[in-house]
């Protein structure tokens, strides 16, 4: 845990691979990934008022497994520069900001709801 906290460990451009125990959650992380994108494009088709907001998880979760297999791939491959720790807290933080913005489209659904109500209830009156 100490090494976690030192910039020699963030910022060394010829970094150890990961630990076996490291590289099989960042997997699982990757495959939990890859399934959200999975649900995501099954349930999008059927979905109505989250349809919008399944089609931004669906690319949150196909983007960052993709990137995160690369970034898996760079480090087992022990590539230089591109196998360096702060590309993953860079990563990280990307993700991170990007759920905000999910999470934001989220929290607007019940306003669009009662909007999609008002205006139903106003067309039903117009011929």
């Amino acid at each position: 845990m100490d090494n976690l906290l030192t910039l020699h460990y963030w910022f060394n451009l010829r970094p150890e691979t990961l630990l076996p125990y490291a590289q099989n959650l960042f997997i699982s992380f990757i495959i939990f990934l890859a399934v959200i994108a999975i649900i995501a494009t099954m349930t999008k088709k059927a979905a109505g008022v989250y349809r919008g907001l399944l089609k931004k998880i669906y690319a949150y979760g196909i983007t960052n497994a993709l990137i995160g297999l690369i970034l898996l791939f760079l480090n087992y491959e022990s590539v230089p520069f591109f196998s360096a720790r702060f590309w993953l807290g860079l990563w990280i933080l990307i993700m991170a900001i990007w759920l905000v913005f999910i999470i934001k489209r989220l929290l607007a659904i019940p306003k669009q709801k009662k909007q999609l109500a008002k205006e139903k209830e106003f067309k039903k009156y117009i011929p």
